[in-house]
Order: structure tokens, then sequence, then C-alpha cells
């Protein structure tokens, strides 16, 4: 367990220094790549999903809609609802960043051949899915 969030700190530190010049931090970072993968998203499905409190979401959506990367609507199919979504200029700062992390990712995983990388990833999800109640994420 250490071991894990040893790697999630790591992790973590690495990308506020990548999002630090532009003012954003990593779990709004981590926000906005999980909107890009979930569209359409309650306030608190993406806290959910983020792996924060709903409260610190609504504070970090209220942040990120205030710079122009997330917007708020009603939902098409319950107009009843709020969701969150990523403007154009949300996605644009995912793509100018995307070759950046992935740099990240491949430093983190220096000296794993590739196999030990799938069976990695693979452990990952199953521990994941374990602890999650088997909920997709």
């Amino acid at each position: 367990m250490y071991l894990v969030k040893q790697v999630e700190l790591a992790v973590r530190s690495r990308l506020d220094d990548i999002f630090r010049p532009i003012g954003l931090t990593a779990l709004q970072y981590t926000a906005l790549t999980v909107l890009e993968r979930h569209p359409d998203l309650s306030t608190a499905q993406l806290a959910r999903k983020s792996f924060v409190a709903a409260q610190s979401m609504a504070d970090m959506v209220a942040a990120l809609t205030e710079r122009g990367l997330t917007e708020r609507r009603r939902d098409e199919a319950d107009h009843r609802r709020l969701v969150v979504c990523l403007t154009a200029s949300g996605k644009d700062l995912l793509d100018r960043y995307r070759d950046e992390v992935r740099a990240l990712e491949s430093r983190m995983l220096t000296g794993l051949t590739a196999a030990q990388v799938v069976s990695l990833r693979r452990g990952l999800h199953a521990c994941h899915q374990n602890l999650a109640g088997n909920q997709p994420y």
C-alpha cells in the first residue's frame, strides 16, 4: 500500500511541476481528463471519478469554469440536472500537454518491458476494481 501511495505522490508532484507555470494543479488536470473520457458528468460524479470530495470538486469546477476550461449546462436528457463539460479551450489545453504527460508516464515506466507494463496495468486495474466494488471508472 505504501508503495502505491509513494508512486501516486511522485506522479502528482511531477504533474504539478508541468502545470504550475499555467496555474493548474494536478487535481484540476485529472478532472479535465476525466471529463474528456466521460462527458457531461454531475459535479458529484466528477468528484467520485477524480477521487476528491464533492465540496472540493465544486470549488474546482468553479475555478475551471472561471478559466473557461469547463462549463456547466443543463443535461439534455434531464433538464433538471446540471452537468459539467469541457470547453474547446479545455480540450485545447489537454491536447497541448498530452505529449508532456505521456513523456512523464514513459519516464515512470522506464526499465519495464512491454509485457511488464501490460501486467502492471492489468494488476492495478484489478486492484482498483476490487476496491471500487466493480464500479466502472
